[in-house]
C-alpha cells in the first residue's frame, strides 16, 4: 500500500523534498522549514493516507481536522500560507519520484487517494492557518491601536500642561517645564513618523528619489541632536562621502534611521555616546548607529520582532520601531542587522543598494 511505501522510504522522500525546498527561489526558505517543516508535512500526509486505507475509511471531516491542526502548528513555526501549499506539493512530487526510481507501481485508486488527501490537507491546513493568522493580526492591531492612542493622549496631556504653565508666566521659558514640553513634542513627532511609515509600508505607497547620503544624514542628525540633548547623550556624526547616494523614499528611510537613533538614545545611559555614520561597503551603502547600551543579554528575544522583549529598565512602547525600520529597509532592497558587543553596546547596520552612478570611495569588509 502507498502508506507502507511512504513509511518504508520516509528518509529518502524527506531528503528529496528538502532538496527541492532548498533549490527553489520563492517563497523564501528557512532552516527551520528544512529541519522541522518537511518531516512534519510528510508525517501528516502519511497519517492521512493510513487512515484512508483502513477498513472503515476515515471521515473526510476528521482528515480535515487533522490537517487543520497541522495548519495551526505550521503557523506557530512561522510558516507562511505560500510555504504550506508549496511544501505539500514538493512532498507529493518526491513520493512520485521515489516510487518511479524504485519501480513501484502506484495503483490508480491509491493515486486518487493521494491527490484527494493532498487536496483536503492543503485546503484545511491553509484555511486554519489563514484564520489563526487573521486572528493574531487583529489582536496585534487592536493592541497597537490602543497603545498608540494611549501614548498620544499622554504626550498631548503633558504638552498641554507644560504649555499652560509657560503661558501663565509661572515658570521660565528655558527651565524644566519647557524641557518637558520639548520632550513631549519630540515624542509626538516620533509617534506620527512611525504611524506614517506603517501606513506607507502597508499601502505600498513610496516616493522614490535620488538621495545624497551626506545631505540625508545631516538632516536626520539635526533631529537626532534634539533627542540626544534631552537624554543627555553625546551624539557623534562622522563625515559622509559626498558621492554616496541611494534611490529611495526619503520619509521612510529617515523614519527608519530615526528609529535606530531613538533605540540607541533610549538604552544608552546619560553621558554615553551614540554614533551615526554612513559608508560604502562592498558595493552597498551602509548606515550605522552605534550605541553604548551595554549589549543585548542572551536571554532577550529577537530585537526586530514586534512586541519583543525590551532591554533595560525603559520598557515603554510596543517594540515596533526596529520592526518598522527593518520593513522599510527591506522595501528598498536592503536589510538591517545588529552586531552585539556584550558589556559595551550594539551596532545596528542598515545596508541599501547604491544608486546607479554613485561615485563614492568604498571600503571592503563589514563595518
Amino acid at each position: 500500500m502507498l502508506y507502507d511505501f511512504i513509511t518504508g522510504h520516509r528518509d529518502e522522500i524527506i531528503g528529496i523534498t528538502r532538496g527541492r525546498v532548498a533549490d527553489r527561489l520563492w517563497p523564501s526558505v528557512s532552516t527551520r522549514e528544512l529541519e522541522q517543516g518537511v518531516p512534519l508535512f510528510l508525517d501528516q500526509l502519511s497519517e492521512t493516507l493510513r487512515l484512508e486505507a483502513t477498513e472503515t475509511p476515515f471521515a473526510g471531516g476528521a482528515i480535515g481536522a487533522t490537517a487543520a491542526k497541522h495548519g495551526a502548528e505550521l503557523l506557530a513555526l512561522g510558516f507562511s500560507v505560500t510555504q504550506v501549499i508549496q511544501d505539500y506539493g514538493d512532498i507529493c512530487q518526491a513520493v512520485t519520484e521515489v516510487a518511479l526510481e524504485r519501480g513501484v507501481q502506484i495503483r490508480v485508486e491509491e493515486f486518487h487517494t493521494l491527490n484527494r488527501c493532498l487536496d483536503i490537507a492543503i485546503a484545511e491546513a491553509v484555511t486554519e492557518h489563514t484564520r489563526l493568522g487573521a486572528q493574531r493580526r487583529a489582536t496585534e492591531n487592536t493592541e497597537i491601536l490602543g497603545q498608540t492612542a494611549h501614548d498620544l493622549r499622554d504626550l498631548l496631556n503633558t504638552a498641554f500642561l507644560s504649555f499652560y504653565s509657560l503661558k501663565r508666566g509661572a515658570v521660565a521659558v528655558n527651565g524644566s517645564t519647557a524641557a518637558v514640553l520639548e520632550r513631549s513634542l519630540i515624542g509626538l513627532r516620533a509617534l506620527v513618523d512611525r504611524m506614517l511609515s506603517e501606513a506607507r509600508l502597508a499601502s505600498g505607497t513610496q516616493v522614490r528619489e535620488r538621495l545624497m547620503l551626506s545631505t540625508f544624514i545631516d538632516e536626520v542628525a539635526a533631529s537626532g541632536m534634539l533627542h540626544s540633548e534631552d537624554r543627555r547623550i553625546h551624539f557623534r556624526v562622522t563625515p559622509v562621502d559626498s558621492g554616496l547616494a541611494v534611490e529611495g523614499d526619503a520619509q521612510l528611510l529617515a523614519s527608519a534611521v530615526m528609529n535606530l537613533l531613538h533605540n540607541g538614545f533610549k538604552y544608552t545611559a546619560a553621558g554615553g555616546t551614540v554614533t551615526l555614520r554612513a559608508n560604502a561597503v562592498d558595493g552597498r551603502a551602509v548606515i550605522e548607529v552605534a550605541d553604548e547600551c551595554g549589549g543585548i543579554p542572551e536571554r532577550k528575544g529577537e530585537p526586530f520582532q514586534k512586541f519583543g522583549d525590551r532591554r533595560g529598565r525603559d520598557r515603554s512602547g510596543l517594540g515596533l520601531g526596529l520592526s518598522i525600520a527593518r520593513q522599510a529597509a527591506r522595501a528598498h532592497g536592503g536589510d538591517i542587522t545588529v552586531r552585539n558587543m556584550p558589556g559595551k553596546g550594539c551596532v545596528f547596520s542598515m545596508d541599501l543598494p547604491l544608486a546607479v552612478g554613485a561615485n563614492a570611495t568604498q571600503r571592503a569588509g563589514s563595518t
